[in-house]
């Protein structure tokens, strides 16, 4: 009795070590199956990239940039040191026919290395210095705009003390002030104000390791197309084209 006792556990332990034993080698079968994937999928988007670079893609010769109004590019602070970097993307977006770009990383980095990135590019100016009047035809220079985590969380600040000027002034002229409702519109209007002088863009391109747009101000991204790039250091002039083709391709409905 005790020898079929220990035989049954001895039989069970098995059953549990080749069972584990299983599950190990399914899991690393999915694992190198994944790998596998993703391995595949960076080669063939590396090697579509160099075939758009090249001009073997006939279908990406011709953008019409005309679509794309502005572009927002954010770029992770520890990548945005890369001033050399920056100014490429840049360079690449001037000969591809973009005409408005908003540069954003969290900790103000390029709006450090402004100058810098002026110098190099001869063709561009600072949207400071841009007539706003002037709206009616096409520039024929790019506009950059500079703004950073801090921007967004002061503007946030500037927008609730003007609405709340602006409803206290409404109180005062016989108007009831009412603090506990916050109209969407009001609150969109004062953010215009103090916001920053810069459009929605139409399409955000996001380059660093994480897939999020790192605190770009939200009230302006409310229909913007956002595109995961990857990092800066893997930035391929290929694949900038085929997103920007791709959002000219689309047909974009908006609601009212």
């Amino acid at each position: 009795m005790v020898d079929f006792r220990d035989g049954a556990h001895k039989f069970s332990h098995c059953l549990v070590a080749i069972g584990n034993l299983g599950l190990r080698l399914i899991w690393y079968f999915l694992q190198v199956i994944v790998s596998t994937w993703y391995f595949v999928s960076a080669m063939v988007s590396l090697f579509e990239s160099y075939f758009i670079s090249y001009g073997v893609l006939k279908k990406y010769k011709s953008v019409h940039i005309g679509k794309l109004g502005s572009l927002a590019i954010v770029i992770e602070s520890e990548d945005a040191h890369q001033t050399s970097k920056v100014v490429k993307l840049l360079q690449w977006l001037d000969s591809i026919g973009v005409k408005y770009v908003c540069l954003y990383d969290m900790n103000g980095v390029l709006k450090k290395s402004k100058e810098a990135i002026f110098q190099k590019l001869k063709n561009a100016k600072s949207i400071e210095g841009v007539n706003e009047a002037v709206t009616h035809h096409v520039p024929d220079h790019m506009t950059l705009e500079f703004i950073s985590y801090v921007d967004g969380k002061e503007a946030v600040a500037k927008a609730a003390n003007l609405t709340f000027e602006e409803n206290l002034k409404r109180h005062n002229l016989g108007g009831e002030l009412d603090g506990q409702i916050l109209l969407e519109q009001q609150l969109n209007e004062a953010l215009q104000i103090v916001g920053g002088k810069g459009p929605e863009p139409d399409l955000l391109l996001v380059y660093g390791p994480v897939r999020s747009h790192l605190g770009f101000p939200a009230w302006r991204i409310r229909y913007t197309e956002i595109v995961h790039m990857g990092s800066l250091n893997s930035m391929r002039y290929g694949s900038l084209i085929k997103v920007i083709h791709n959002y000219t391709k689309v047909h974009q409905n908006y609601g009212t």
